[in-house]
């Protein structure tokens, strides 16, 4: 477990820090917590792209309107 020595008293600087080392593991137990098929896994990515493109097509009508 990474470790951040707290200077000054500073202690939101040391949590920050803190957290920033720590954010693989918590990265990976998030990950470890439930499995996932990996074709759910793929559904969902290609729902997420399709969910970027509406996106990004309805932006650009916007801007293209005006």
């Amino acid at each position: 477990m990474p470790a951040v020595k707290v200077r000054n008293n500073n202690v939101d600087t040391a949590l920050r820090i803190f957290k920033r080392k720590c954010l693989d593991h918590i990265w990976d137990y998030k990950q470890r917590q439930e499995f996932v098929k990996p074709s759910e896994k793929r559904r969902k990515a290609k729902q997420a792209g399709i969910a970027r493109a509406r996106k990004r097509r309805k932006e650009n009508d916007l801007r293209n309107k005006f």
